[in-house]
């Protein structure tokens, strides 16, 4: 009991006594059929979805994803990159799942109001009105913090301002135009 190594077992039936794996376990996967010669299973024109983003000839990126992977984010994809930022560092996560993620769209404001763009065989489209609450959180959630949801949220937004010198589109207020004139 006082070893320091681990119990071994005698009959372990990955290894035989020699140390080689049991005949007939290890299976050469060059051995099968070539990937490049099995057919697919279903048409690629049965499988669109809208999401797809295969690029070759005549097929290029939008100017949404082209600015965005070159690193010149518009401000909606800079508030939303704040936004999970923002919540992983409240909830403690690196990687917050998809609810968490679908939460922090909602709480920014989105809703379902127009049709689908998307073709998905295995959901139902959906709309609701502009107005519709986020209905993420629980109920009497902003009576922890002694301020109704709307004044959280206008704190949030004020602050998040705060960050940019008084506005996101780079204007300044009306106070600053008078101090320059």
């Amino acid at each position: 009991m006082g070893s320091s190594q681990p119990e071994r077992r005698s009959g372990d039936r990955r290894k035989n006594p020699n140390g080689a794996p049991p005949p007939g376990t290890v299976v050469d996967r060059r051995l099968g059929l070539d990937q490049r010669d099995r057919p697919t299973k279903t048409p690629k024109s049965e499988m669109v979805t809208g999401l797809e983003r295969a690029r070759g000839a005549g097929r290029r990126l939008s100017e949404f994803t082209k600015s965005a992977e070159e690193g010149e984010m518009t401000t909606e994809q800079f508030l939303f990159l704040m936004a999970i930022d923002a919540f992983k560092k409240a909830n403690d996560r690196m990687f917050p799942t998809w609810t968490d993620v679908l939460e922090v769209i909602r709480l920014l404001g989105y809703r379902k109001t127009m049709p689908s763009e998307l073709n998905l065989s295995n959901a139902d489209d959906w709309r609701e009105r502009a107005d519709a609450p986020a209905n993420v959180r629980p109920q009497r959630w902003a009576e922890r913090f002694g301020k109704t949801e709307r004044q959280l949220a206008e704190e949030a937004i004020a602050e998040f301002e705060a960050q940019f010198d008084g506005g996101i589109d780079g204007d300044e207020d009306e106070e600053g135009v008078d101090q320059a004139a």
